[in-house]
Formats: C-alpha cells, structure tokens, sequence
C-alpha cells in the first residue's frame, strides 16, 4: 500500500487505516465478539500496509485497547497507534439495547491517569497519536489539551489529535495555541460531507491531517443493507435517523450510484466510497471498522482505486442524505 503522513509532521502511514472499535464496541453486539479472529484481522491489516490503527480507551468500554494490544504484541514497531481520552463510561451496560452510557471528561487530572491505564492495556511504552475523543463542554479545551500536551513531554505521547471537531475551527485553533495538533477525527463520507465546508480546507491549510471515521456510512455506502430488518439486533444503527425504514428507503439511491461507479470501473462501492475520499487530499487517511477479514482486504484495496475527475463529480452531485447523523 502507498503510504503518506499525518500531515506534515505525523508519522508515515499507508492511506488506508483500521478502525478497531466494531471488534468490541457498538455494531451487531447480539453476535459473540471472536477475539482471535480479530487478532488476526489487525495482523493482516499490518502485512497489507495499513498501518494506523485506531482505538480509545472508552470502546468496549476498557477492553478494546487490550484487544490491540494483543494483535501488537511482537509486531508494535510496524503499527501506529493511535487511542483515545475524554469520555468515560458511566454506566457499562446500562443504555438503550445495553450499549454503555458515556459521558465526555476533560478534567486534567482525567487525562493524567488515563493516559496511564492506556499504555498499561496497550502494552506499550508510548502512544503514537493520543485524541481527544470529545471536547468536555464543562472544561476549557486548554485545560484538557495541555494535560494531554504534559504527555508528550513526558514522552507518553509522541503527537496529539482532536476528534468529532465538524462545526467550527475555533476548537482547533484554541488547541493550537497550546500545543501542535497533528490530526482531526471526524465523521467524513459520501453521505456525511460538511467537514468539507470548514475543517477540510483548514487542516489543508495548516498541514493538519484528517482521519474520517464512519467512512463507509457505517456499511450503509458498501451496499450492506437494504432495509431495517436487514440490521442486526443490539446494534447501535438501529437507533440513528438515517437508518429508519423511510429514510433508509429514500438513501437507497446514494448506495445505489456509489454501485453503479463501482461496476463501471471494476471496484466495490466500499472502495469507491473509500477512494473518493483518498481524493480530498494528501493528508485524508479514512478509518473504516471491520473484524471481518473479506471487508478488510476490500477495503485495502481502495488504496489503488483512481477514481477520474467525471466520476469524483459524478459522486459529488448526489444529494444529501435523508435524516440526521444522531
């Protein structure tokens, strides 16, 4: 896999990461999760070039760190590691369908330990991007980031990101003037694309990296579903507005061309869609989730995936999705 940086300071990558919260967290948690088979997934993504992988301290919650760390273990000096602090589960099983309740923790002393308790599950002396998975409305991000920052200094930390930043760049900013950030984490896709009014063309003009997360519309993109039913039980898309029996029906049309580009160029719509976005600069770096080896290699594939300027205008004309994110 060809491989660029986060940013112009982040550390190399292949363009193309892994997303390992669907290994413990959120989709499908009906089904046992199979742990060995998500080591291996993780092993794979590794021999194929993806080399970012992404977790938090939260996902699980508290496990899925030790998950990668047990698909590192003899192999962590070809991954890149980037985790998560700021949400915190307040009750571990206690939400609608039984996902965790969490919520966003920014105090400093917060970071402090949890910074800790992540190398401890990660196996590791230091983390290679350190986020901050949401923005505590209670803290002044120049607290929460300049604990973050005291990790670096410590050498805990090598860079720092910013995650679910999508309405405005003064976040960004504010955390800038205390410490570089290196990259931002948001929800970025053919059917979620106002990061593109804002944050896009900022990063791009600072040499900030971006990470789209949910880059395939949570399977939507990929053609994966084609009703309500068709969702698994205890999942948590059974709960967003997208999702729902009409506006799922009225989406159908997006999957639908991302599939058309995809038959006419000899790919899958899953790396159509992860293609477009490799599209939208030297530094876009999606994160798609699978513990599926077939959805990992596909997903890889995007990687040499060149979509022409007719189909990027093509996929660019489709309308905005029916119902909101959350």
């Amino acid at each position: 896999m060809r491989n660029t940086t986060l940013g112009t300071h982040g550390p190399e990558v292949g363009v193309v990461g892994l997303g390992a919260m669907g290994m413990s967290f959120a989709y499908d948690m009906a089904t046992p999760r199979d742990d060995a088979t998500s080591v291996s997934v993780i092993h794979q993504a590794l021999d194929l070039g993806m080399t970012l992988i992404d977790t938090a301290d939260v996902y699980g919650p508290y496990t899925n760190e030790e998950l990668v760390g047990r698909g590192l273990a003899g192999r962590r000096e070809r991954a890149v590691i980037a985790t998560k602090v700021g949400l915190e589960a307040v009750d571990p099983t206690g939400g609608p369908g039984g996902s965790p309740v969490v919520r966003p923790n920014g105090r400093p002393e917060h970071v402090r330990s949890a910074v800790d308790a992540a190398l401890r599950r990660l196996g590791t002396d230091h983390i290679d991007l350190y986020q901050l998975h949401r923005i505590d409305p209670e803290v002044p991000v120049e607290e929460t980031w300049g604990a973050m920052a005291e990790a670096v200094a410590a050498g805990k930390a090598r860079h720092l990101g910013l995650s679910e930043v999508t309405v405005t760049v003064e976040q960004i900013r504010r955390a800038q003037a205390v410490h570089p950030v290196t990259t931002v984490q948001a929800e970025f896709s053919l059917w979620t694309r106002d990061v593109r009014d804002e944050v896009l063309p900022y990063c791009t003009e600072h040499g900030i990296g971006l990470l789209p997360y949910s880059p395939l519309g949570r399977g939507f993109l990929a053609g994966r579903f084609s009703s309500f039913d068709e969702l698994p039980q205890n999942d948590q898309r059974r709960r967003l507005p997208r999702f729902q029996q009409d506006n799922l029906r009225a989406n159908l049309d997006i999957a639908a061309k991302v599939g058309e580009v995809a038959d006419r160029i000899g790919a899958t719509p899953a790396q159509v869609a992860l293609a477009w976005l490799l599209a939208q600069g030297p530094y876009v770096v999606p994160i798609p989730g699978t513990k599926t080896p077939k959805y990992l290699t596909d997903n890889a594939g995007a990687a040499d995936v060149r979509l022409s300027p007719a189909d990027l205008a093509e996929l660019d004309a489709m309308p905005a999705p029916v119902g909101a994110r959350y």
